[in-house]
């Protein structure tokens, strides 16, 4: 009996071993959006952490030499047993910034994890070799991280056949109500801010439904169509992201949308575009959809947008450069912005808005810009400007003193907020990671954005040891004091850090960043 007994516990804490370590290398693949080569990518990364995290292989080693030599020991099977189960505990995951969902897409990982495993152990025991094949289970947890890269490779097919379907619904949706109009929302960053704003500003005429939270991408805009789209609606707002050429065009394909707005034009996702006019030509795509009794409207400020020839009806919008909506005698506190919009048709209009910094003027602009020329007068848009929120994580200012950023990932966005941090009175202490996906330029641009951040905060928290050095770089190459720089490995001990520091009058604490949990 206690010979069964170990056997059975020693397999149970196998399966709780393998099973958090599938689950943990499923999210990782999830947070790199399912592609083979992003998760390839993170892998090589963190070779280091994974080989750490596979340590356990000398544990499964000896769980195997207790059926090839002493199959019959039941007190060696135990202590296995008892390595495996502290090994499990102590490398158990920490809590995730984003959990893994589980998706109908996780689950057929899963069960295609499950299928290969009983396949191989199915060929092993065929050949009689029994012992053996007990112990190529223990091998096969360890070689988890290569198993969900070949599970997710085995089922591309069935994803795109599902993917495919799920489209054409979407679009036979679409095609049956033939008077929605469609906005199709681009850009480096913006884009979801100013699909908020723009929802609250339409939605006091029309019924409009929007695309929730970050669902840019193109099963994203699917999911939304499938279900929430109603014949009810008016406006459909989709937000159209982009990682490499041709993810807007496949959005378009789908909505064919008639107005389309592009918000901003910069260095990000570098890593996957390769340059930056690869990013204009990606982000323009929406312009070659744009129907010719429709408008597109762009961000005349942008140097990038304002350089590029379009041949579709347009409406610009900016702080200058002769834009055809304009916002001027801005004012901007620790309480919000004021400031004056003026139409091509010379109407004008005072604007309030509690939200922070130029940039959000410049979203909440291209809105009105957008709501005007479809029938809302600038007097009408008054009162929903005012009653605009931040977007959650997006120059979100909290009560506790504390601005809340983390969402931002590019350098742009991260110069906006350093900028609205300069602008209070008392303490002010940058906490961030940095910038990743920039490709080459990563360091360079991280170490510029520590430059820009030594004249507009009093300490500097850099998390991360991987991501600190540019940033503490540029910190000091541009004069700050080292001794006011703190390195933390991981938010949760920055936050801590703060608590250890002077308290100087009035605090003001900028969240500028925080990485996912595959970063």
């Amino acid at each position: 009996m206690p010979e069964i007994i170990s056997t059975v516990v020693l397999f149970a804490a196998f399966v709780v071993n393998c099973g958090l370590l599938t689950l943990h290398f499923i999210h990782m693949l999830q947070l790199s959006s399912y592609m083979n080569g992003r998760y390839a990518g993170w892998m090589k990364e963190n070779r280091s952490e994974i080989i750490n995290q596979m340590g356990w292989l000398l544990l499964a080693m000896v769980a195997v030499a207790c059926f090839l030599l002493q199959p019959t020991d039941w007190k060696t099977r135990t202590a296995c047993s008892i390595l495996l189960l502290l090994h499990a505990y102590l490398t158990r995951p920490e809590k995730a910034k984003k959990p893994l969902v589980f998706t109908n897409r996780v689950k057929r990982l899963l069960f295609t994890h499950s299928v290969l495993l009983i396949i191989v152990f199915a060929v092993v025991m065929l050949s009689g070799m029994l012992r053996i094949s007990l112990g190529l289970l223990f091998l096969w947890g360890a070689l988890t991280p290569f198993i969900t890269l070949i599970a997710n490779a085995i089922n591309q097919p069935l994803e795109k056949m599902f993917a495919r379907r799920y489209v054409n619904e979407a679009r036979d949706l679409l095609g049956s109500m033939p008077e929605l109009t469609v906005i199709g929302i681009t850009g480096s960053y913006g884009k979801t801010s100013a699909k908020n704003f723009l929802h609250t500003l339409l939605s006091v005429k029309y019924n409009v439904l929007m695309t929730p939270e970050s669902y840019n991408t193109t099963m994203g805009v699917v999911r939304t169509i499938r279900e929430q789209l109603r014949p009810v609606h008016e406006i459909f707002i989709a937000e159209m992201g982009a990682k490499k050429p041709g993810d807007i065009k496949e959005i378009c394909q789908l909505v064919n949308p008639k107005h389309g707005i592009i918000t901003s034009i910069g260095e990000q996702h570098l890593e996957t575009f390769k340059s930056l006019d690869n990013i204009i030509n990606t982000k323009f795509e929406l312009a070659d959809w744009v129907k010719n009794d429709g408008i597109l409207f762009l961000n005349w400020d942008n140097e990038y947008i304002r350089g590029r020839n379009i041949d579709v009806p347009r409406a610009t919008y900016g702080f200058g450069n002769n834009a055809d909506y304009t916002a001027h005698d801005i004012t901007v506190d620790n309480g919000g912005s004021s400031f004056t919009v003026t139409a091509p048709d010379g109407e004008t209009r005072r604007f309030t808005t509690e939200l922070l910094g130029r940039h959000n003027i410049q979203n909440v602009l291209g809105c009105i810009a957008v709501a005007h020329k479809m029938g809302i007068s600038l007097s009408e848009l008054s009162v929903p400007v005012k009653r605009l929120k931040p977007v959650k994580h997006r120059l979100q200012l909290l009560p506790n003193g504390y601005i809340d950023d983390a969402y931002n990932s590019n350098p742009a966005g991260f110069r906006a907020a350093l900028d609205v941090l300069s602008g209070f009175e008392g303490q002010r202490i940058l906490v961030t990671p940095g910038m990743v996906e920039l490709g080459d330029r990563q360091n360079e641009l991280n170490k510029e954005l520590g430059s820009y951040a030594a004249s507009r905060c009093d300490y500097a928290v850099l998390v991360g040891e991987k991501q600190a050095p540019p940033l503490l770089d540029g910190l000091l190459s541009a004069g700050f004091k080292r001794e006011d720089i703190y390195i933390a490995k991981t938010l949760t001990d920055g936050l801590n850090i703060l608590k250890e520091l002077p308290r100087e009058g009035k605090r003001t604490v900028l969240l500028e960043n925080d990485l996912p949990d595959n970063f």
